[in-house]
Order: structure tokens, then C-alpha cells, then sequence
């Protein structure tokens, strides 16, 4: 399976607030939904961040995401194994196909793929 980013996930009610902060320590603003806002540093694209007031497809805010080559390859592993499934298998209007699971550390993690 192969990983191609891993980026975290903070839950926030102050977008712009948050935004400007990580600003001073050099993210740009890459993308804006109006819920979710991925921030990247300008020298190295694949140094990211997502600031998320919410999930507005999914049940809970992941607290990282993880972009692999092939969802369902990763999907049909994690069935295989019982892991938890938080939220399905899912296209999205924005591009992504993805799930949720839990790890064993109780944390949930967005994995996905770009169509």
C-alpha cells in the first residue's frame, strides 16, 4: 500500500484565527471549503495542515488524513481485519474517495485517495 501524505486534522470554531496563527509559523492558505481549510508551506506543498470547524459529510472530524494510492485496496484490508468503519466508503463532490476508521489508539483517520 502505498502512503502518498499524511496530514493532520485540528478541530477549530476559529478558522481565520487559526489560520492567521499558523501563518506566523510560514502555512499558506491551499484550500478553503468554508468548514474545512488545508493550509501548506509555500517551499514544500506536501507539508500540510487542515483546520476543520466540522465534517460536513461524515459523522466527526478525522483527527488525521491519510492519501493512499488506492482506497478500496485499503478499505477492503481494513474490513478484512474487523477494524472499526466510522464512516463508509464514500465519493465525494470535492474529488476524494474515502473512509473513516478508528485506530487502536481510538483516534479516527480520514484515508483517501483523489479520483
Amino acid at each position: 500500500m502505498h502512503v502518498r501524505r499524511v496530514v493532520p486534522n485540528v478541530r477549530t470554531t476559529a478558522l481565520p484565527e487559526s489560520a492567521e496563527f499558523y501563518g506566523v509559523l510560514g502555512l499558506e492558505e491551499v484550500m478553503n471549503h468554508g468548514w474545512i481549510m488545508t493550509l501548506a508551506s509555500p517551499d514544500d506543498p506536501s507539508v500540510q495542515l487542515s483546520l476543520m470547524s466540522e465534517d460536513r459529510t461524515a459523522p466527526v472530524v478525522p483527527d488525521l488524513s491519510v492519501e493512499v494510492g488506492d482506497v478500496d485496496a485499503v478499505y477492503a484490508a481494513m474490513v478484512a481485519r474487523g477494524a472499526e468503519i466510522v464512516h463508509p466508503l464514500t465519493d465525494e463532490e470535492w474529488g476524494v474517495r474515502r473512509f473513516f476508521v478508528r485506530d487502536p489508539a481510538g483516534k479516527v483517520v480520514n484515508v483517501l485517495s483523489h479520483r
